[in-house]
């Protein structure tokens, strides 16, 4: 799973990191001499991530951001190790449902409503509660991962868009809060695409004004980047290919 093991490198935990963004950015933060955990609830994804070859070390564990317990016996872990000198410098909030679509509002039921709310929202707080006495001792950083959808929006997508604006402002009051010990941004992703880039189209990316649709790397990017960039806090970085700056209307 890894080529080295480095006590002195940083160590970030990412939830969601099994698949999609949270794989790549797994990956690229390795690149860039970071030991990293990769938490999710897919078993499954976990176990080809752990496959696969990264030049530090990165850790896999299952978890359920939403569940309470299992989050704390999680920090539990990680605040052993970092006593043993493994000190967190990075949590990337970027667990949720990927699916958008919550259906006619009239029809939602409140169950699904907090579904969307739990995974995204609720996790986020769970996680950062969790973390932030090891975040202050390092000096850390967190990154959540909203979504251009907390500022834009397609029909029938309230849970998802209300979950990931609520993000923005749990991003915001987290810097005011507990800076300067520990900064707090968010990155909004537009169009990534992280299936197979060949079902593309033409069009698909002439649409975007950067001249193609987004990959997870661009995300990893914009993570170390905000992880790194010690004079920023408790700001949004737009990641959509400069989408939500086109004005688009029906000719």
């Amino acid at each position: 799973m890894s080529s080295t093991d480095d006590a002195a490198a940083p160590l970030a935990l990412i939830t969601g990191g099994a698949r999609g963004i949270g794989r790549g950015i797994v990956h690229y933060l390795s690149q860039h001499g970071w030991q990293v955990i990769a938490a999710d609830k897919d078993a499954d994804a976990l176990q080809g991530l752990a496959q696969d070859s990264f030049p530090t070390r990165v850790d896999t564990i299952l978890l359920d951001v939403s569940d309470e317990k299992e989050v704390g016996r999680v920090f539990e872990s990680i605040a052993k190790e970092q006593a043993a000198g493994r000190g967190l410098k990075l949590l990337v909030n970027n667990a949720g449902l990927a699916d958008p679509v919550c259906g006619p509002l009239e029809e939602l039921s409140l169950s699904d409503w907090q579904r969307w709310q739990d995974s995204h929202l609720t996790g986020a707080f769970l996680m950062t509660r969790a973390a932030l006495p090891l975040l202050r001792r390092a000096k850390g950083s967190i990154v959540n991962m909203a979504s251009t959808r907390a500022i834009m929006s397609e029909p029938h997508t309230e849970s998802y868009a209300a979950a990931k604006g609520a993000l923005v402002a749990f991003t915001h009051a987290l810097a005011i809060s507990y800076g300067p010990e520990v900064r707090a941004n968010a990155v909004l992703p537009g169009w990534i695409e992280t299936g197979s880039r060949d079902e593309l189209g033409r069009a698909d990316h002439e649409q975007h004004p950067a001249g193609r649709v987004g990959a997870p790397e661009d995300i990893a990017r914009a993570v170390h980047y905000l992880a790194t960039a010690g004079f920023v806090t408790g700001q949004t970085l737009i990641a959509d290919g400069g989408m939500t700056r086109k004005m688009i209307y029906v000719e």
